[in-house]
């Protein structure tokens, strides 16, 4: 588990205009993965984290890139600055670009649910707000009734105290983040971790 840092380091978490993101849904990168490449598109509090978790648990099986971005608002090129307002409607995500003959869609979301809690609404540890929340951003109809078959039973058999609050959603349009966002943790061993996001010991989904 991470460790509990300090509430001044969350508000100085860096704010830039130096660098510019992509105007195009698919990144350079992911326009150069093999053709049956499938993309899975999660939102789970500080995308720092969710995206370092990822690619330390599934690089070298069958994880191909993990991007950092926003999805889910209602404003084309948003910044940073105005995702954390709130306003924009977009939440923190991640999306990871996966081999499915090495890797399953299911896997992939099992540890989405292990690595932060989906029963704080708009919320994962200090980090609150609309930009934080819970959600599964699905790409074709076999996505979302894997995503709301495995939400239904993660729901009975892992996180029966609370009341599980991620969305299912269509995924819609996805902007890539900033430039310095991309590996943050790797370029910065030191920087903020939200004390939510951690791999949680549960027994394999029946």
């Amino acid at each position: 588990m991470a460790s509990n840092p300090n509430f001044l380091t969350r508000l100085l978490r860096p704010f830039t205009t130096s660098t510019s993101m992509s105007l195009n849904p698919q990144s350079g990168a992911a326009q150069s993965l093999p053709e049956n490449t499938q993309n899975c598109t999660v939102a789970a509090g500080c995308f720092w984290g969710v995206e370092h978790l990822f690619r330390k648990n599934f690089e070298g099986k069958g994880l191909l890139d993990a991007r950092v971005g926003y999805i889910g608002g209602d404003t084309n090129n948003p910044s940073y600055r105005a995702v954390c307002s709130g306003r924009t409607g977009h939440a923190e995500s991640v999306q990871v670009s996966y081999d499915p003959t090495a890797l399953s869609y299911r896997t992939l979301l099992s540890f989405f649910y292990q690595m932060h809690d989906p029963t704080t609404k708009n919320r994962q540890g200090m980090d609150t707000g609309t930009q934080y929340r819970s959600a599964i951003f699905y790409h074709n109809e076999e996505q979302k009734k894997e995503a709301e078959e495995v939400t239904r039973k993660v729901q009975e058999q892992w996180w029966k105290q609370g009341t599980v609050t991620t969305e299912v959603l269509p995924a819609g349009q996805w902007w890539d983040a900033e430039d310095y966002h991309q590996l943050y943790l790797d370029k910065n061993p030191g920087g903020y971790e939200c004390p939510a996001h951690y791999v949680r010991k549960f027994p394999e989904l029946k």
